[in-house]
């Protein structure tokens, strides 16, 4: 079976090994050492020296191998005359170690090098009773616990820093889509505010245009042409407002106001000049509604009524507008079967966008056909109640 591969060193390691290998030759070729008098003398720090230099490629892709070995050359190296360069890589060996071994190891290296510290400390106290013997101490905490505990606090530091980095990140995550819940929000507010405002007249110009093409009648026709050019003037004038909102106008231009439910009964004259036979009833008073509140009841009696001129049978149209304390009711009935004349084309999105106003102030939202009568063809009813404290949101 063949061994696996040693991981490739980091060119940084290689440099640092390279760096002591380079240094120590220069001291022991000036003929420096740190010890005298010991076992081994002349040329014997090399060996030392080059498996520390050795070691120092594995600080960090094996620290913890690499300090074990590094401690025992250490030793080895007390027998000859001694190299700074040896000391100095095995110093950087135990804060490689700290810095890229586990976290369980880099927690517990400086606890047993700070052991290991006081041990020495008082074991060359006792054994040489000189007060010089603590400086073996100090000594071995300075090559063992210092960059030990130095590598802990980098690590510590690092960690840190990464934490904070991946924090904005998510931070930045989250606003990304905030933002893009917000645009969304946008588009579809504007979506409803531009269908609920130009339908209605898109819809009584494609009908009446309908009709006059199809009758051979100069009265009928005249008629239809001058629905269409009302209601034309009036969808420019919509359109317009709409676009000043979205512009959000200038110093010498303000976007008109919004419709209030005060201005229902033009609403209603308007579809009865594009063809519906309507009937409104008000309960309670409409004024001093929440603005979000009115808009949205005045929008929903608004495409109610256009889908009626689009898709009700013949027959009266009946608008209720019911305000209470606690809330304001809207209910449109209007004849459900098959009508005789042109209709305009549906695509469902006002029936969405009547519910999305509804849901967004906290209310409820029922569209569809009713049972029929003995003596009718069915009812179509449109009814939303909207509450008058809520914390919803735009309904526009």
């Amino acid at each position: 079976m063949q061994a696996a591969a040693l991981p490739r060193p980091h060119r940084d390691d290689v440099r640092i090994a390279v760096g002591g290998l380079l240094g120590g030759l220069a001291l022991w070729g000036f003929g420096l050492g740190m010890n005298t008098g010991r076992l081994f003398d002349g040329s014997w720090l090399l060996v030392p020296l080059v498996a520390m230099a050795a070691l120092e490629l594995l600080r960090r892709t094996r620290p913890r191998f690499a300090v074990v070995a590094g401690t025992l050359v250490l030793i080895a190296d007390q027998f000859t005359r001694g190299s700074l360069a040896t000391v100095l890589m095995y110093t950087d060996l135990m804060y490689a170690a700290a810095l890229y071994g586990t976290p369980a190891a880099a927690r517990r290296l400086p606890v047993s090098t700070g052991l290991v510290t006081v041990a020495v400390t008082l074991g060359f106290v006792a054994w040489l009773r000189q007060p010089e013997a603590i400086l073996i101490g100090v000594a071995t905490g300075l090559v063992s616990f210092g960059p030990a505990a130095t590598g802990l606090l980098v690590r510590g530091h690092r960690e840190a820093a990464q934490a904070e980095r991946l924090r904005a990140e998510q931070t930045a995550l989250l606003a990304e889509m905030d933002r893009a819940q917000a645009v969304t929000a946008e588009r579809a507010r504007m979506a409803r505010e531009l269908h609920d405002m130009v339908a209605n007249h898109l819809s009584a110009i494609a009908i009446h245009s309908t009709a006059a093409l199809s009758l051979d009648d100069q009265d009928t026709t005249r008629e239809a042409l001058t629905t269409i050019r009302e209601n034309s003037v009036e969808g420019l004038a919509e359109m317009r407002r709409l676009i000043g909102i979205l512009r959000d106008a200038g110093e010498d231009e303000e976007p008109a106001a919004a419709p209030t439910l005060a201005g229902l009964g033009a609403l209603v004259e308007q579809s009865r000049t594009n063809g519906l036979d309507v009937r409104l009833a008000v309960s309670g008073a409409v004024t001093g509604l929440p603005a979000p509140v009115e808009l949205a009841a005045y929008r929903i009696v608004q495409e109610s009524l256009t889908n009626a001129l689009k898709h009700a049978g013949p027959g009266r149209v009946t608008v209720a507008v019911d305000r209470s304390r606690e809330r304001i009711e809207v209910r449109v009935d209007s004849p459900h079967g098959d009508r005789g004349g042109p209709r305009a084309p549906g695509s469902g999105a006002g029936l969405v966008g009547m519910r999305e106003r509804a849901a967004l102030l906290g209310g409820t939202f029922e569209a569809g056909p009713q049972e029929a009568g003995p003596q009718d063809g069915g009812t179509w009813r449109v009814h939303a109640a909207l509450p008058l404290h809520t914390e919803g949101g735009d309904p526009t």
